[in-house]
């Protein structure tokens, strides 16, 4: 059984689920699934290399977006092998999972990983709506170009009106965000936790819905459920 450092919280739950035994260690940020039993080796910005090549891994795992450059190289340096993966579309993410999966030693496509796949070909798109996703308040910065939530909500039928932004995460002022007039603003809990208190107040008169972050950004065994929880919390939005 191969020994598994994850440093990002959606692979962790991944591997976890598939193949219980193989992590050794994961970030302090993850949570799930609930219960996971591994050394803890810091944050997916600043993990401790001497921590992880303790743990003598036969495997790091890390996402170009979520992991810095420089911590990859240190691992690297280490002797260490990590496997970076680049998720920003759908099909992309699941792609990358069935890779990551195999070199942790799964012997077929989980059936979690099936139920997403058909979960997501199944997907009625509502009537087309226009969206601003923010994703984190004071500055503000929403979803822009090239994003796997965004490619998430396109699915549903939602338009990003920051899609064609030439920034994946641009900030921008708030008055800017009201301006562009969006159907819906779409409020995750996380990064930003937004809540009922702390987010729709900042778009008066604009229909606002409240989303659960790891339905809309994890890639992961939360897949399967995501299309039928965005699409209930995105249609509350306009009751």
């Amino acid at each position: 059984m191969p020994r598994v450092v994850s440093l990002v919280p959606s692979l962790t739950e991944a591997v976890a689920v598939t193949l219980p035994g193989v992590l050794v260690g994961a970030t302090d940020w993850c949570g799930h699934p609930a219960g996971l039993d591994v050394v803890r080796i810091g944050g997916t910005k600043n993990p401790d290399v001497a921590a992880i090549a303790a743990l003598r891994p036969d495997l790091v795992l890390a996402n170009e977006e979520e992991n810095r450059a420089p911590d990859l190289a240190a691992l690297r340096a280490a002797g260490l092998d990590v496997l970076v993966t680049e998720i920003r579309t759908l099909d992309q993410g699941l792609r990358e999972l069935e890779r990551v999966l195999a070199a942790c030693g799964a012997p077929r496509r989980p059936r979690w990983l099936v139920e997403a796949e058909a979960a997501w070909e199944a997907v009625t798109p509502v009537e087309p709506r226009t969206a601003v996703i923010p994703i984190w308040r004071r500055p503000w910065m929403v979803l822009g170009s090239d994003t796997f939530a965004g490619d998430l909500l396109a699915r549903l039928g939602f338009r990003n009106l920051y899609a064609g932004h030439q920034e994946r995460y641009p900030r921008l002022p708030l008055d800017e965000l009201r301006a562009a007039r969006p159907d819906l603003v779409v409020l995750p809990d996380e990064p930003y936790r937004f809540t009922r208190d702390d987010g729709p107040e900042a778009f008066p008169g604009t229909a606002a819905a409240l989303v659960d972050g790891r339905m809309l950004t994890w890639y992961g065994p939360s897949l399967a459920e995501a299309p039928r929880a965005l699409t209930r919390a995105l249609r509350a939005a306009h009751r």
